[in-house]
């Protein structure tokens, strides 16, 4: 096995320390539950373990799944500043006990207090379902689980930045400020991207839905309240951490994205997948190369072309940066590609695309 980067160990020596100091202080863990998914064979049951202060700890633990309230959602994130949402302390290394339906596991937080658990057997029939997380001095909290048919067919897959939220993501001083400082309430919503997931999912009753960012896990519970009070359908976020990794001070945001496009596709390989993205970063790429290692799984892509203002603030330059990057291949040719401003108009194309109407006359 590799030796870990310097980062990693640095990370993980601070976060040993400052766990130390917590627990010496009174301080015990609480889970927040994330949304999780699987098929009639298993599931992938999503959280964090964190360190708080015996005043702040809620009572049933803390929910930033799709199963939640409002109100609980507004708990886990009283309408804070989102740079408030980063200042956590992980538990590394603790027992979480894991019972969702028939099979209860045990396992243990990885060095970032995450939990990131297979568990077969579950006995399940497709739809939502709900696990049960506790772990030492914790309170007892439950985290929603989409159990898919392997009879389904159908499956969304969308990014978040600038695709249903407009954020100007990744020009440095404005996604800070997004990020950090401006309340959840302030963020923008794309217009008709909601509509077009729920007139596509209305075709298609029981298909999952996953949305995948670059963003910070801590931005669950922000994310999950402004999907759900804009209309976007429920489905799992597929976040990533900021910290260092075992290779690097970083993680790779477009890394990330393949990784989690080719999870999906080997997790439920009976299923087609839209696609969807903004053209003001990396997503038509990414989704290009998918398309061409794994033509049979792709069944559209749909891109929301950014303005040109928005793809300055995105880039620094007004145009695409397609605009920069070789034709692609075959395959990609062979998956329809549909482009328009907002979700009205990539609905009425994807409709299209997908059979699910005929072509307007010229």
């Amino acid at each position: 096995m590799a030796r870990p980067h310097a980062a990693s160990i640095v990370e993980d020596a601070w976060h040993r320390q400052v766990d130390s100091v917590l627990r010496s202080r009174g301080w015990q863990t609480r889970i927040v539950a994330h949304t999780g998914y699987g098929s009639e064979e298993f599931a992938r049951v999503l959280g964090r373990v964190l360190l708080t202060r015996r005043a702040d700890r809620s009572e049933g633990g803390e929910r930033a799944d799709a199963g939640a309230s409002t109100a609980e959602l507004r708990s886990a994130e009283d309408e804070r500043r989102g740079w408030r949402a980063f200042i956590t302390a992980p538990a590394m290394n603790v027992p979480v006990t894991i019972t969702l339906g028939h099979k209860t596991v045990h396992t243990r937080t990885d060095r970032s207090g995450y939990i990131d658990t297979k568990v077969r057997g579950h006995g399940l029939t497709p739809g939502w379902h709900e696990a049960t997380l506790t772990s030492v001095d914790a309170e007892e909290t439950t985290a929603a689980v989409m159990v898919v048919g392997t009879d389904e067919t159908f499956g969304l897959i969308s990014d978040i930045d600038d695709t249903v939220i407009s954020t100007s993501l990744p020009r440095p001083m404005i996604a800070a400020w997004n990020t950090f400082v401006k309340s959840e309430n302030a963020r923008h919503v794309v217009p008709g991207m909601a509509t077009m997931y729920r007139e596509l999912l209305a075709e298609h009753p029981n298909a999952p839905m996953f949305y995948v960012s670059t963003g910070a896990w801590n931005t669950a519970p922000t994310l999950t309240r402004f999907l759900r009070r804009h209309g976007y359908p429920p489905g799992p976020l597929l976040l990533t951490d900021w910290g260092p990794t075992n290779t690097g001070w970083f993680r790779s945001g477009q890394d990330h994205k393949r990784a989690c496009l080719h999870r999906l596709a080997n997790e439920f390989p009976h299923i087609r997948w839209v696609l969807v993205g903004d053209d003001g970063q990396h997503d038509p790429k990414i989704y290009g190369d998918f398309v061409e290692q794994r033509p049979d799984t792709v069944a559209a892509i749909a891109i929301r072309e950014l303005t040109p203002s928005e793809q300055v603030l995105s880039h620094g330059i007004p145009v695409s940066l397609e605009e920069f990057t070789p034709a692609r291949g075959r395959h990609e040719k062979e998956v329809p590609v549909c482009r328009a401003g907002d979700g009205y108009g990539l609905v009425r194309l994807l409709r299209v695309a997908l059979g699910q109407t005929t072509a307007p006359d010229a």
